[in-house]
């Protein structure tokens, strides 16, 4: 099994790139989709945030990280398999040590605004939201793979093709 650790900035497509490698066989672990279920109605994360809303990432981020690793071990039984973790703030976790390969989906800051500001959010929003992750730099620093998605979907399609290639290469021989 080949872990692989997929992050990248607000609006770089890296949900995109994700679906892709889901459609070609890569088991995904979404940190998001975690996030979202610990806390749904009914489950022990949402009752611990109503008593103590203040303490809330320290609430949800174990619990989150419990089901990620839940997922990983449920994916281990395909000896084969590629698991794709889907985390958008590996690289500010100082997480990408925790992964067989990581990839970063990257994209120029002009275009996460552009994007951002397409789905409806204002331009300084944008920018304050992108000032709060982990800077280019910093991402492009624990990559293994760089996926520049600054193209047409066309062009996202092909380099993801690519490295799914190199992803089941890798996990063919470990």
């Amino acid at each position: 099994m080949l872990r692989v650790g997929l992050t990248g900035g607000i609006g770089s497509g890296k949900s995109e790139v994700s679906k892709r490698l889901a459609a070609l066989g890569a088991v995904v672990v979404d940190a998001d989709q975690a996030a979202r279920a610990v806390v749904e109605p009914g489950t022990p994360g949402l009752a611990r945030i109503v008593e103590t809303r203040g303490r809330l990432n320290a609430i949800v981020h174990p619990l989150v990280h419990e089901s990620m690793v839940a997922a990983d071990a449920a994916a281990r039984s395909r000896g084969d398999a590629v698991v794709v973790h889907d985390v958008p703030l590996l690289a500010e976790g100082g997480r990408g040590g925790q992964f067989d390969v990581v990839i970063v989906v990257d994209v120029p800051p002009e275009v996460q605004v552009e994007r951002l500001a397409g789905r409806g959010m204002p331009a300084d929003q944008a920018r304050a939201r992108m000032a709060a992750q982990a800077t280019r730099e910093q991402r492009m620093a624990v990559a293994d793979i760089v996926i520049d998605n600054s193209g047409t979907l066309d062009d996202l399609d092909r380099r993801v093709a690519e490295v799914w290639a190199d992803l089941q290469a890798r996990a063919s021989k470990s």
